[in-house]
């Protein structure tokens, strides 16, 4: 197999997925017609097909915290209490020994953030449309009569005036006399919905520390939104908009991952000292499901995570798309047994490694593929990114929004510019197609699935 051949490998591997796509259209119709056929003739029968699949799910991912000790050694987890804990000489409980995790899925992760930041901060309050009967998505429920209808509360429709509103209370808390700023957690009901508020988010929010000459600061607003498609949700409800908030220095754009994660770096989000738009992909609130510590504790923001190390090709992704990357991986190191997919794919991983290139390094006979989750999208962990590229001389980057302005263009620009000499291949961006949004129709085929992703691997390993 030439290397022209694995270049084209991209064309002949989408086709092979477009004619599995039809060929499971074809058994349906086939299917359904024998039922019709059994209905009238009770010797006519259909074999069902056998159930499974070779493809992991979201809940099945080995990056989801199984067990107490896998949640309590998160990687950079900090406890809110370990300075308190270190004071009393209690060391063993700064390392997570004696506290205890419950089983979360995402929302109830959420849940959780805001129930102990609203219980470890008098000032802090928490508003949005519909936040009061627990939001379109239950993040909410049961925190108004908690702690009280004056600090979860409804707002009117009015995107704009919710994030006005936080802005305002961030500034100069409940009494404005003090000059004190509070904790204000505003709900944006879906991501899709941000862009009457987006004035108020850069003419206010980003310039405020700046223009005031550090006297006043607005850091203690977050504004949370679900984000990103969830399969049916068309243009209203799938969009991804971090990208446009790339140029809006003095904002942080923090997404998650995972119930751990979400808890963590919420909560990290909430007590920083700057404004940030926390992300929530929708799709996860209930897809993932991990053990979760049941303490107050914090993830690093602007940090990325290692999911997996390699040292052949650096995956870049965030949000929902770490799964889709995952799969990818897995159908790489996997291949089905038949048809044209798993034939494509063993013959490009046997050309990869009979290259003289891979050969003379002593490379192993599988591509080592290395995953990061970015998390914090602005300002995002350029160094941690820099340093793999450097290591692999290759980038792949994934998210759902679209390419043009998205995440992925900007750090290839960086990248090129900062590491162009340790590049053996151009910076890859698989992303969401560049339409006026995501039709409904269509959705399916908008987000990079493990075939456009598995494609795109192929395609820069094989340059």
């Amino acid at each position: 197999m030439t290397t022209n051949t694995l270049r084209s490998l991209s064309g002949s591997l989408s086709r092979a997925g477009t004619t599995a796509t039809k060929t499971r259209i074809s058994v349906s119709v086939r299917r359904r017609n024998a039922t019709t056929a059994t209905q009238t003739n009770p010797a006519a029968s259909v074999e069902p097909p056998p159930a499974g699949g070779h493809l992991p799910s979201i809940a099945q991912s080995t990056f989801l915290k199984q067990t107490r000790d896998q949640a309590l050694k998160t990687v950079g987890i900090k406890w809110a209490d370990t300075e308190l804990d270190e004071a009393r000489g209690h060391q063993s409980s700064a390392l997570g020994s004696g506290r205890e995790t419950r089983k979360m899925n995402t929302y109830q992760a959420i849940r959780d953030a805001l129930s102990i930041a609203l219980a470890t901060d008098d000032s802090a309050i928490v508003f949005g449309e519909d936040v009061a009967f627990g939001g379109v998505f239950r993040c909410t429920l049961g925190l108004a009569e908690e702690y009280g209808r004056e600090r979860v509360f409804n707002t009117p429709l009015t995107e704009q005036g919710v994030v006005g509103f936080g802005i305002g209370y961030a500034s100069m808390g409940m009494d404005g006399r003090t000059g004190k700023g509070g904790t204000a957690i505003a709900e944006i009901q879906f991501a899709d919905y941000i862009w009457p508020a987006f004035d108020q988010l850069m003419n206010e929010a980003s310039k405020f520390r700046y223009r005031s000459g550090g006297n006043f600061d607005v850091g203690g607003l977050t504004v949370r939104c679900p984000t990103m498609a969830v399969g049916h949700g068309g243009l209203y409800h799938s969009q991804s908009p971090e990208g446009f908030f790339l140029g809006m220095s003095g904002i942080k754009v923090v997404i998650p991952r995972s119930p751990l994660q979400a808890k963590g770096l919420l909560l990290a989000s909430i007590r920083d000292p700057n404004p940030v738009v926390f992300m929530e992909p929708k799709v996860l609130y209930r897809s993932a499901v991990e053990q979760v510590p049941t303490s107050d504790y914090v993830l690093p923001l602007s940090s990325a995570e290692t999911l997996v190390s390699g040292s052949d090709l650096t995956v870049v992704t965030y949000g929902t798309s770490v799964y889709r990357c995952e799969q990818a991986m897995h159908l790489l190191n996997n291949p089905p047994e038949k048809g044209a997919v798993g034939s494509n794919i063993r013959d490009a991983v046997k050309d990869w490694a009979n290259h003289p290139a891979i050969k003379s390094n002593g490379k192993g006979k599988s591509p080592s593929i290395e995953l990061i989750d970015l998390r914090t999208i602005l300002p995002y962990d350029l160094p941690s990114v820099l340093q793999s590229v450097q290591r692999t001389g290759r980038l792949l980057v994934v998210h759902e929004g679209p390419v043009t302005g998205g995440v992925g263009m900007q750090l290839a620009g960086e990248i090129g510019k900062r590491a162009f000499l340790n590049l053996d291949a151009p910076v890859k961006v698989v992303g969401g197609w560049d339409t006026p949004g995501v039709a409904l129709q269509y959705e399916k085929f908008y987000i990079p699935d493990e075939i456009r992703i598995l494609d795109a691997m192929l395609e820069v390993l094989a340059y």
